[in-house]
């Protein structure tokens, strides 16, 4: 953490911003110095989102007072708002597959001479802006289409700086980033605020924002419920400001095993595919969860979406209640009850703007046609009373899913599964971007469906969430299973090694 200058750099005070129906931003209160990274905390639907657009010029807020080094300041527009010295990296990028590194780095506003586009500086200047990121090795003529989730934000992150912001918002800048690649996003942050820069930080973990924070600042329900408060206050204190419920409910505790050991659901065989991994074979019985811990790229997700037939395995088998499935076939699987909750739901899950009700029972559309006809009456019904039983707020199976926070979209694509009532459910971080709140709802479902006798297979990048959910845990390198142990006995030291270092643990 850096030097912070005592004199505030941005002020928002009483920002209130009403959308038809919505009081989204209710009175809300934010003070970032320069040279501090201030972190913002809040449950899905606490306006986060709301208050960063206001911030970024693409919302107008309906009341309240915006101060920029002291002066009161207007963002009529996100030009505007960079014009001022405010970049904002959302955690949906927004770049433009079809353009190159260095176009989508410079696009609006490209280095030209003699009023002709430069691309030979632009280029330049993007690769410099690279190797201050750590990835010089990124060519700023290769398209962006082409990179991985990880690069793209890495591209992202070059565009805030290109602007040369005095003030970077970064909402959930590590999503998509693999170990080291944080560690070398908080060695950039911590440049930036040596130089003075501000960063307005976002993240749901809250062990980041102890590692980088200087203050931090509190929504709920619209409203700032705490301010000015140390990156180190105690996670209970943080926990009962966003959700009002204190830290032991946040992370249930599974009441009594109900893995019916006689019956077992899914059966995988020295499952592969050429470079993404190798002889992979687990069972998952009824009731039963089991996790798959690994780093960023070591097959976890490949395997899921290889047992759900979105991938054709190059070798092995998968077998559920006794029956092989066809390898590739996606409808296979379905049928025989399997169903997944991917990593990117919003672009391999959700249809974003369709309602709710067709987002739920997009995998059961026979059962609710007659005739050729959609029976909208049931689907309605029979969607608006899974969203009651997932806590989804509101539980409107009418309303568009883009409409919704984070946390109500991943419970959008678990509800479809169990409008389904399917027998294998395979979770790929599951709560990835959901907040601390919606986190313990995920969890009390997930341990509700293995007590209804559902196998379920979870992969998460986060070790202690692996560990309190899992009976079984498979650890994962380079495409290789190296153990399979109870859940008891392993730790996230002895399974960080593993994962780092390669060697197998013998437990």
């Amino acid at each position: 953490m850096s030097e912070v200058n005592d004199e505030a750099l941005l002020t928002m005070a009483g920002i209130v911003k009403i959308f038809p129906g919505v009081r989204a931003l209710d009175g809300v209160d934010l003070e970032v110095r320069a040279g501090e990274v201030h972190c913002l905390l809040g449950q899905n639907g606490a306006g986060k989102s709301t208050l960063i657009k206001v911030l970024s010029g693409a919302h107008q807020p309906d009341e309240g007072e915006i101060r920029w080094r002291g002066q009161p300041a207007t963002l009529g527009s996100p030009d505007a708002a960079l014009q001022l010295g405010i970049a904002t990296m959302y955690q949906e990028l927004d770049l433009v597959d079809g353009l190159s590194v260095a176009e989508n780095i410079f696009l609006g506003h490209e280095p030209s001479r003699f009023g002709f586009s430069n691309r030979g500086s632009a280029r330049r200047q993007a690769r410099e802006l690279m190797r201050r990121l750590g990835h010089p090795e990124i060519p700023p003529g290769r398209e962006v289409g082409m990179l991985s989730a990880a690069g793209q934000q890495l591209v992202s992150m070059a565009r805030a700086l290109a602007h040369d912001a005095r003030l970077i918002v970064m909402d959930e800048p590590t999503a998509a980033l693999a170990a080291d690649e944080v560690n070398n996003l908080f060695r950039v942050v911590e440049d930036l605020t040596n130089d003075g820069v501000a960063v307005v930080y976002i993240s749901h973990r809250l062990e980041e924002i102890r590692r980088i924070g200087d203050r931090v600042t509190v929504l709920k329900d619209g409203r700032t419920v705490g301010t000015n408060l140390a990156a180190d206050t105690p996670t209970a204190d943080l926990v009962n400001l966003m959700s009002g419920r204190m830290v032991e409910t946040v992370f249930p505790l599974r009441e009594a095993t109900t893995v019916d050991e006689g019956n077992e659901v899914l059966r995988v065989e020295g499952l592969s595919r050429k470079g993404e991994f190798e002889d992979v074979g687990f069972t998952v019985r009824a009731g039963e969860i089991v996790g798959i811990a690994g780093l960023v790229g070591a097959g976890r997700s490949e395997v899921l979406e290889t047992v759900y037939g979105a991938r054709k395995s190059d070798a092995g088998s998968v077998w559920v209640n006794g029956k092989r499935l066809r390898a590739g076939s996606v409808a296979a699987a379905v049928r025989a009850g399997v169903g997944l909750a991917p990593e990117e739901r919003k672009s391999q899950a959700l249809l974003l703007d369709q309602s709710v009700a067709n987002n739920v029972t997009l995998a059961s559309l026979p059962e609710y046609s007659r005739a050729g006809f959609t029976d909208r009456s049931r689907e309605l019904k029979d969607s608006r009373a899974t969203l009651e039983r997932l806590d989804m707020r509101p539980a409107d199976p009418r309303r568009l899913v883009r409409t919704f926070s984070g946390g109500n979209q991943q419970k959008a694509v678990v509800a479809r599964w169990l409008v389904r009532d399917c027998k294998v459910l395979l979770l790929d971080e599951p709560t990835r971007g959901v907040d601390v709140g919606a986190r313990a709802e995920l969890y009390r479902l997930i341990h509700e469906l293995a007590a209804a006798g559902v196998a379920v297979v979870l992969v998460s990048s986060e070790v202690p969430e692996v560990l309190g959910l899992s009976d079984r845990v498979l650890v994962m390198r380079e495409g290789r299973v190296l153990t399979e142990a109870p859940a008891k006995d392993l730790t996230e030291a002895s399974i960080l090694d593993m994962v780092m270092e390669g060697s197998e643990v013998v437990v």
